[in-house]
């Protein structure tokens, strides 16, 4: 397997670092976190990780407010 050496912030490597899980390698971290992308899984585990925020809850429920009305928005055409 060919290796690839990456620069990152020392920000980046303890976010990623909390991220791992048990005994995971970085490379099975970040293939984990990078295949999940876009998931509703992906995203509540992100947010497990993430200290208690009121700020992030407010605009979480912010945006799941903006969802409800959008969809009660849409019309079918056609």
């Amino acid at each position: 397997m060919a290796h690839k050496t990456i620069t990152i912030s020392e920000e980046a490597y303890r976010s990623l670092a909390r991220l791992k899980s048990g005994k995971e390698s970085f490379t099975d971290a970040i293939l984990r976190l990078t295949s999940q992308r876009g998931t509703a899984s992906s995203l509540l585990e992100f947010l497990q990780n993430l200290p208690a925020s009121e700020e992030l809850a407010q605009n979480v429920e912010t945006s799941m407010e903006r969802m409800r009305k959008n969809k009660l928005q849409r019309v079918a055409l056609g």
